[in-house]
């Protein structure tokens, strides 16, 4: 390890590129859970490198450490920034989805923090609690050394961190596992292609939320969260015929869940996914915005 930092720091720009580019699916997985958006994160993660090719690594004892305090700190600083962009934001807000088949994890030592369901909670917390959950639930930092990357104090990480744990709780009920989230997607499409009103009741939660990010361009989104057993059901098999009518469906998974892309004529339309409790369905989300489809559609449509 030594001899590595001493390639490292040694001035020469090669070593150092050979540890970026391996650091690169740690950093981005940080960014995309504080941010829930691709093209944010690999900015931020352009960002680090271009501040690691400019710095004196001759001083930096952790190369590691540097580079995760700086993509968390710049995360941090476009979460608080990207507050006020959501506000202005058309209809309902969702994390962009990533395919995870090939890596379940994201580049973390857990999955945590990756579900579309959890993102979107971890909406709700402040930009550095939302940092300091990440850091320890997904990649298992230790609490002083995210301390130090905040630069707080110790006790006040395990507080903001249970926290975030309490908000997350609070906030979902337990979901089930793979296969089940699979069976109950299946039978939810299944419903909605057939306009099944009763199919699609069977599997939804009393309290069922549906949510499409159309950002003010996609025709088929509603522009607000719709909420309610029956309602649900009821816009979901009005939209049976047109939406569903030549489209192919593929399975993926996305953001550590198992989820389908939908298109029609090699174009995607909607990412649809779902989080669901012993209790059936409680959300449909409905991604359906071209530009946080592009890079997930562009891998999937092309095999």
């Amino acid at each position: 390890m030594t001899t590595e930092i001493e390639a490292i720091n040694s001035g020469v720009l090669e070593p150092a590129l050979e540890f970026f580019d391996s650091s690169r699916p740690r950093l981005f997985g940080i960014a995309y859970r504080m941010l829930g958006s691709v093209a944010e994160a690999e900015d931020i993660v352009q960002e680090a490198w271009l501040r690691w090719q400019q710095t004196d690594r001759t001083v930096v004892r952790n190369p590691g450490g540097f580079l995760t305090t700086v993509t968390t700190r710049l995360a941090i600083n476009s979460a608080e920034s990207a507050r006020a962009k959501r506000e202005q934001y058309v209809g309902p807000w969702l994390p962009e989805p990533v395919a995870t088949g090939a890596d379940p994890t994201l580049g973390a030592e857990h999955g945590e923090a990756l579900e579309s369901a959890v993102l979107l909670l971890l909406e709700k917390v402040p930009p550095r609690e939302r940092a300091a959950y990440v850091l320890r639930e997904a990649f298992d930092y230790p609490y002083p050394q995210i301390a130090e990357m905040l630069e707080i104090s110790e006790a006040n990480v395990r507080q903001v961190v249970t926290r975030a744990r309490k908000h997350l709780r609070a906030g979902r009920r337990q979901p089930v596992d793979a296969a089940e989230h699979r069976r109950l997607l299946e039978a939810f499409v299944r419903a909605a292609q057939e306009g099944d009103l009763r199919g699609l009741e069977a599997v939804l939660a009393e309290g069922v939320v549906s949510r499409s990010d159309g950002a003010g361009v996609a025709p088929r989104a509603a522009r607000r969260p719709v909420v309610g057993r029956d309602r649900v059901a009821r816009l979901v098999a009005g939209f049976a015929g047109d939406f569903w009518a030549g489209t192919t469906v593929t399975w993926i998974e996305a953001n550590g869940r198992p989820s389908l892309l939908v298109a029609r004529a090699g174009e995607p339309l909607a990412m649809l996914g779902i989080d669901a409790s012993a209790a059936g369905i409680e959300q449909v989300l409905w991604v359906m915005v071209p530009d946080k489809l592009a890079h997930i559609a562009g891998g999937e449509l092309s095999q």
